[in-house]
Formats: C-alpha cells, structure tokens, sequence
C-alpha cells in the first residue's frame, strides 16, 4: 500500500509514459520484491509450504538482479549531481549503502534458512534498509511541513532521516517484542548493526575525504 502511494505519480501511474532503462529495471525488480515477501507471509500463514520454498528458490535469482539494478539506479541517479558537490557524496552513501545493508540481511536470512523463526526475522528485515524511497516520496508529497524538521547540513536537507527514524523505532519494537515474548537477543538486534552503520554512512560520510574518493571510483566504473 505504501509503495504504491509513493510511487504512483512518479512510476505505477505512469507505466505507459517514456521512461528510461534503469528506471524500469530497478522498479519491477524492488515491485518483484514486495510482492515476494508479502506472498512468502501468506504461504506461511496458510502452510503452502511448497509454494513457499520455490518462492525462497526464486529469491536466489532476484536478489542479484535487486543489487544489480540497485547500483545501476544509483550510477545513474548521481552522475547528475556535480563531482565535488556534498549532494554526490550524500546521495552515494544513500543508494548504494542500502544496496550493502540489504544484501547482508538477506544474506543472513539465507544463512538461517533451516531455522524458520531466525529465518522469517531477517527476511523481514530487508525491507528496512529500502524504507527511505517510501517515505521521502510521501513526506514531500503529502505531509511536507515534515521536510523542515529533517536535519540539514552542508545545504542539504536529509529528509531521508526521517525514514530513519521509522525503521530505528521498528527495529527497537521488534528487538524489545522479540525480548519480552521469546527471551530471544539475537536477529532483530544483529540487524541493528549493520542498518545503523548504514544510516551513520549517509548523515555522515559525505563529509569525509575517504569516502568522496571512493565515490568517485565508484562513479568511474560503467554501471549504468
């Protein structure tokens, strides 16, 4: 539902519209994506079990072609901004960190595919690191008073904080939830780690010298 809102007037609504390559790549295969964890929450839930394994086998495909047009979107989105610009930097740490942050956590869920419990809280989770897309989208659209309370730096205000906040306060719940009901300490806050550094590289790195150059090797490679 909120994937929709957000990008009804920018891509579902306008489908029929000229648009380029990566923008087609990189939304049917996040759509791809959201349908596949809904469906896996339904084949649980009804014990389609074979149903829900060929899903998981199908998963193998996708999740290289989520990363590879994940970085495709991200070279071609940032190849606008100006080399030296805080934004090139801010955006890089942005698009393609949640690219890192997302295949770790699935990743993990791969890990922990013979134990369903740890199993479903990661894949869970890999919707955490894509949140900032959604809500960036529907706070400047339809609650933008909110814009001018995200942090700003370097002329750059990081409405994307905000998206943040959400997924720290939805990961917290699900640590203390996980905590107080199954005295378990260990998928929601292995999560943590990794969606937290994440969120530090993007108010942060832009800043750092290490960090530009890398971008810059980044931005040299044909990725788009």
């Amino acid at each position: 539902m909120f994937v929709l809102i957000a990008f009804w007037t920018s891509y579902y609504g306008r489908l029929s519209a000229p648009m380029d390559f990566e923008v087609h790549f990189h939304g049917i295969t996040m759509t791809l994506w959201s349908i596949m964890l809904i469906g896996q929450a339904f084949f649980i839930r009804f014990k389609k079990r074979k149903l829900h394994h060929f899903a998981g086998k199908l998963s193998y495909l996708l999740v290289p072609l989520i990363i590879i047009s994940g970085f495709n979107i991200a070279h071609y989105t940032i190849q606008n901004v100006p080399v030296g610009h805080p934004a090139r930097y801010y955006q890089a740490a942005l698009m393609y960190n949640s690219i890192i942050a997302f295949a770790i956590i699935y990743g993990l869920a791969i890990y922990f595919r013979k134990n369903p419990k740890m199993h479903a809280r990661y894949m869970i989770c890999t919707i955490l690191p894509l949140i900032t897309p959604i809500s960036d989208r529907i706070i400047y659209k339809y609650i933008p008073a909110l814009v001018s309370y995200a942090p700003a730096a370097d002329g750059i205000r990081m409405v994307p904080a905000l998206g943040f906040l959400i997924g720290q306060i939805i990961l917290i719940s699900l640590i203390i939830w996980d905590w107080k009901k199954n005295k378990q300490f260990n998928a929601f806050f292995i999560v943590w780690i990794p969606l937290t550094i994440y969120h530090f590289s993007v108010l942060n790195f832009y800043r750092y010298p290490f960090w530009q150059k890398f971008t810059e090797w980044l931005m040299s490679l044909p990725l788009s």
